[in-house]
C-alpha cells in the first residue's frame, strides 16, 4: 500500500510535466488543509480563496522544484500555502475580523484513521522537538509558523532587534530539522 507521501509526490512529478489529472487530484487532496492555512492566517474567506487560488498556481508553476528528500511534500505545500498567505496579509496591510465560526468556512477533508494517526505522531515529534528549543524561541517559531506573524510584529511583540528575531528564527529551525531527523 502506497503511502500519502508517496501519492504526493508523484502527483507533484507528474504536475512537473503538465498532467492536468494530476494537478486536479492533487487539488482535490490537499485543498482544504491549505485552505485551512490560509483562512488563518488570513481571517478571511474572500481573502484566502484567493490566496489558494495563487498557491495552485505557484504549484504549477513550481512542481519541478519538489525534490523528495525524505520531507513530506505536504511540508512543501504548506509552507508554499503559508508564506502566499502571509504575503497577502502583508499587502492588505489589515486583518479583517470574521463575523462567524471558522469552522463553517472549512471544506470536509477529513483525513482517514492512518493519515490522522500521521499526523498526529508527526505532531508529537513536533511538539518534543520544540520543547528542546528556548521557551522564548519556540514561541517565536510558533508565532511566525503556525500563526503567521510577521518578523516586524514578531520584533515589536519581544522587543528583540528585527535581525535578531531572524536569527533566532533561523537557528531555531535548524536545531527543529536536526531533532526532527533524528
Amino acid at each position: 500500500m502506497r503511502s500519502v507521501q508517496d501519492e504526493i509526490e508523484d502527483l507533484l512529478a507528474r504536475i512537473a510535466m503538465g498532467d492536468r489529472k494530476a494537478f486536479r487530484a492533487l487539488y482535490t487532496r490537499t485543498s482544504g488543509k491549505l485552505f485551512g492555512i490560509c483562512l488563518r492566517v488570513l481571517r478571511d474567506r474572500a481573502e484566502a480563496e484567493e490566496a489558494l487560488q495563487d498557491v495552485y498556481l505557484r504549484i504549477w508553476d513550481k512542481a519541478e522544484l519538489y525534490r523528495a528528500n525524505g520531507y513530506s511534500p505536504m511540508t512543501w505545500l504548506i509552507t508554499i500555502a503559508r508564506n502566499i498567505a502571509v504575503d497577502h496579509r502583508r499587502r492588505k496591510h489589515r486583518v479583517p475580523e470574521v463575523g462567524l465560526d471558522l469552522a463553517e468556512y472549512l471544506a470536509d477533508g477529513t483525513p482517514g484513521p492512518e493519515a490522522l494517526t500521521i499526523i498526529r505522531d508527526a505532531g508529537d515529534r513536533l511538539r518534543q522537538c520544540l520543547l528542546e528549543l528556548p521557551s522564548d524561541r519556540a514561541s517565536i517559531v510558533q508565532s511566525a509558523y503556525l500563526d503567521g506573524a510577521t518578523y516586524k510584529e514578531l520584533s515589536e511583540a519581544t522587543g528583540v532587534k528585527l535581525n535578531t528575531v531572524r536569527t533566532w528564527l533561523r537557528r531555531s529551525l535548524a536545531q527543529l530539522k536536526e531533532c526532527l531527523s533524528r
